[in-house]
């Protein structure tokens, strides 16, 4: 993600773009992986088109960023994306990626949530708040007898009469109950999006869920009738899925960011600008744009995508027309995290870490959001022997764990895994990474809200905007989302 840097008082000096009438000069605004793919679909729609990408930083890939330490291999940012959403298998497979691209190890293929302080796995067939496997939710311990019998009973709740949007808890609750809320669905959840879920959208995060509710009057139904579609439809196909639900690089995700800039330096049609960051975009004379930097000079674009948290888009659209659209950008919250990457060796763990991992309901009390063990889902991620974890700390309903120092951090997660997990000797290695304002928030309103932020900014032709606060926050949306702003930007840069 690019930084911004504030308007300098010199008066920008303004570069034209190039003299060719059939060329155009386009910028995108953001490094991370959101500009990074809308600046390679620039250059595949349109022979003529030139991009100038810009980010503050050194690097390119914003949060996506993978490092070494003896024999480990770190993800820093999110390790894995999903493949039900088309967007990041696309873009691996038109940059010649794929043959990188690796499957969860299933041999651990669980996860895990506490209850009482003690890890216990989530239902079989259980998915975000899905259940496919009754009896499964029958037998589990998470949920009390009363618990259980409630959760079950969400096919007797007449259906909501109406389209309004709801906050994810009430809509659990409503079909579900307060203790499938509060045991089981809120931490499954909270890993996705590190949200308060009373405040929560489900229209804008999970807005499959209301349509089986309108569609079946049941989102277990809906479930049981999606499941047994879908196994008639592998009995006749014999197809499966390439790489399951999930995937990743078998060298990281950085090694994606650093296929991504070789295409585009390949091209010889994107000039990259790191360690570049903007002091405003505005608009300019004969419908351009002009980027300004802060050492007062600028240059002129026939259009400018940018690629960045809403609130630095806000602060850059140095402009009175345009202050409207600004306002509504800082309407978008965002929540700080922090990962906390340690390595262990297995034998120092009593519980026996057979899992993906295990996440944190709110209602234990508990210092951390969640861990993930990652050398269990993916090979060659730790040496023989050992384990790697990658601890969640901080969101929207812990924001208070994020003013403690790095050192604190590491200290309170060491307590967390030695009486959660059993650990019995300090981690072999410990890493803490902030990741601040990073997660827009969802929160009720947001459909709307993004609706009115769309229909303003299409009102400036030449300017689009990108990124995972808009319509989805993970890394095949952002890279979608780029796509699609890419899109529409050469249609009026080249109309």
């Amino acid at each position: 993600m690019a930084n911004t840097t504030p308007m300098s008082p010199a008066t920008p000096t303004s570069v034209a773009p190039t003299p060719n009438s059939a060329a155009k000069n386009v910028a995108v605004i953001g490094g991370g992986i959101t500009g990074l793919a809308a600046a390679h679909r620039l250059i595949t729609l349109h022979p003529d088109i030139h991009v100038t990408l810009y980010e503050a930083s050194a690097r390119f890939g914003g949060i996506i960023e993978t490092a070494s330490h003896d024999g480990w291999l770190l993800e820093l940012g999110p390790d894995a994306f999903i493949t039900n959403k088309p967007g990041g298998v696309q873009l691996c497979e038109e940059i010649g990626f794929t043959d990188q691209l690796i499957p969860t190890d299933n041999t651990y293929r669980r996860s895990l949530v506490l209850r009482n302080g003690r890890p216990a796995p989530v239902p079989d067939g259980f998915m975000l708040m899905a259940p496919s496997n009754l009896q499964a939710i029958q037998d589990t311990p998470i949920l009390s007898a009363a618990g259980r019998r409630r959760l079950l009973q969400e096919s007797e709740i007449p259906p909501k009469l109406n389209d309004a949007d709801e906050s994810l808890a009430d809509f659990v609750r409503r079909r579900f109950g307060e203790e499938a809320l509060d045991r089981l669905i809120q931490p499954l959840v909270g890993g996705i999006y590190t949200a308060d879920p009373e405040k929560l959208s489900l229209q804008a995060t999970l807005p499959r869920f209301p349509k089986m509710e309108r569609s079946h009057g049941s989102v277990i139904a809906a479930t049981l009738k999606t499941q047994s579609q879908k196994a008639a439809s592998r009995e006749t196909s014999g197809s499966g899925a390439r790489y399951g639900l999930f995937t990743t690089a078998k060298d990281g995700l950085g090694t994606l960011i650093s296929a991504i800039v070789e295409v585009l330096k390949d091209s010889g049609r994107v000039t990259l600008r790191p360690s570049t960051p903007i002091a405003s975009v505005s608009p300019a004379a004969q419908s351009t744009w002009q980027v300004a930097l802060p050492t007062g000079d600028a240059e002129l674009f026939d259009g400018v995508l940018m690629a960045l948290p809403t609130y630095r888009v806000a602060d850059l659209l140095n402009s009175q027309s345009l202050q409207t659209l600004a306002n509504d950008l800082r309407q978008i919250p965002y929540a700080s995290s922090a990962i906390v990457l340690t390595g262990h060796r297995l034998a120092d763990f009593s519980h026996s870490l057979e899992a993906f991992g295990l996440v944190i309901p709110h209602k234990e009390g508990r210092r951390i959001l969640a861990t993930s063990f990652t050398s269990r889902k993916f090979p060659k991620r730790a040496p023989d022997g050992h384990v790697l974890l990658r601890t969640f700390v901080g969101g929207a309903m812990q924001p208070e764990q994020l003013n403690y120092s790095d050192e604190e951090i590491s200290a309170f997660v060491n307590e967390e895994l030695q009486s959660i997990l059993g650990m019995k000797s300090p981690p072999v290695f410990s890493r803490v990474v902030r990741y601040n304002n990073a997660m827009p928030q969802y929160h009720l309103g947001h459909v709307e809200l993004i609706d009115h932020i769309e229909q303003l900014t299409a009102a400036q032709p030449g300017l689009e905007l990108a990124g995972n606060a808009y319509r989805g926050v993970g890394i095949p949306d952002s890279i979608s989302s780029g796509r699609q702003a890419a899109e529409r930007l050469m249609a009026t840069a080249t109309s």
